[in-house]
């Protein structure tokens, strides 16, 4: 790395599917060559590195227009080398950083970056959002079986906005282009509202799903209650040796209705009659009373 420029120019490791915001402690893996090369580079100095997330993820060999500007200035905390040539690395995110042009590097991408300051924006707005957004979040993090309840406490324990948003968004399940916008929002007030925005849009689906799950469960519930019912009725059939001459004597029955020549409503009737015979015991005096009626 050159030392003249140190502070400017920066290592550059393309993300695939994750944007890492700043303040977040994640491990990545990493098999692409020059991903590697630009690794290695940074264990010999201070370990900042730029991550930047691809447009594309299905890029393999991405060119510097595809991937986006605006990244994080992250610290490589482990980096292991595994016996299959790839790299699993744990990198924790810093400060926002804009990359003002690629430098010419045949071996890895690097890039001369500089860091982005945070605008608060007005105080007793940033508070009042900043209190929203957690409440909000509790209220999600119960729909969202995912999220373990200790990542709560952590929210709750956070004094500074901005760190706030980013640690909120960073655990929302959004598309690629939605976080990069969230990354990319400079002003604190202006992020805790989207954030705000995306997880109302998140917690909406979610109880939806929520909703149809129940639905589904309750079908399958009555279903598998109504198969034990039958099952049950066939053994105590078969234990008072009704079992065969009753499906014979309601084939039978079903037969006669189908080929008699009935009115829409009397057919329905006689249908409905036949299906309340069913589920009931051939001995019994009101399966008599069907089974004359029939």
């Amino acid at each position: 790395m050159l030392e003249a420029a140190r502070g400017a120019l920066y290592p550059v490791l393309p993300l695939r599917d994750i944007v890492v915001f700043p303040h977040m402690i994640v491990p990545l893996f990493v098999g692409r060559e020059k991903s590697v090369r630009a690794l290695e580079d940074v264990m010999k100095d201070d370990k900042q590195i730029l991550l930047v997330t691809q447009k594309n993820a299905a890029q393999d060999d991405p060119a510097t227009s595809d991937i986006y500007t605006v990244g994080t200035v992250g610290t490589v905390l482990q980096l292991l080398k595994l016996p299959d040539g790839t790299v699993k690395v744990l990198v924790e995110g810093g400060q926002r950083a804009r990359i003002v042009r690629f430098a010419e590097n045949p071996q890895f991408f690097q890039a001369i970056a500089e860091t982005l300051a945070e605008s608060a924006g007005e105080q007793q707005e940033t508070e009042a959002l900043a209190r929203t957004v957690v409440s909000q979040f509790e209220q999600y993090i119960k729909l969202n079986k995912k999220i373990p309840p200790e990542v709560l406490v952590s929210i709750n324990q956070i004094e500074e906005p901005g760190k706030l948003a980013d640690t909120v968004a960073a655990h929302l399940s959004l598309k690629i282009p939605e976080k990069q916008e969230l990354l990319e929002t400079g002003t604190v007030a202006e992020r805790l509202e989207k954030v705000f925005g995306y997880m109302e849009g998140e917690i909406g689906v979610l109880q939806v799903e929520k909703r149809i799950r129940n639905r589904v469960k309750r079908q399958m519930e009555k279903t598998q209650r109504e198969y034990y019912l039958n099952e049950q009725l066939k053994a105590i059939q078969k234990e008072l040796g009704e079992g065969e001459d009753g499906r014979d004597e309601m084939a039978e029955l079903e037969d006669r209705i189908n080929k008699t020549k009935f009115s829409k409503e009397a057919r329905d009737k006689a249908l409905a009659e036949l299906k309340k015979l069913r589920s009931m015991s051939p001995m019994s005096a009101e399966a008599t009373v069907v089974r004359n009626y029939l």
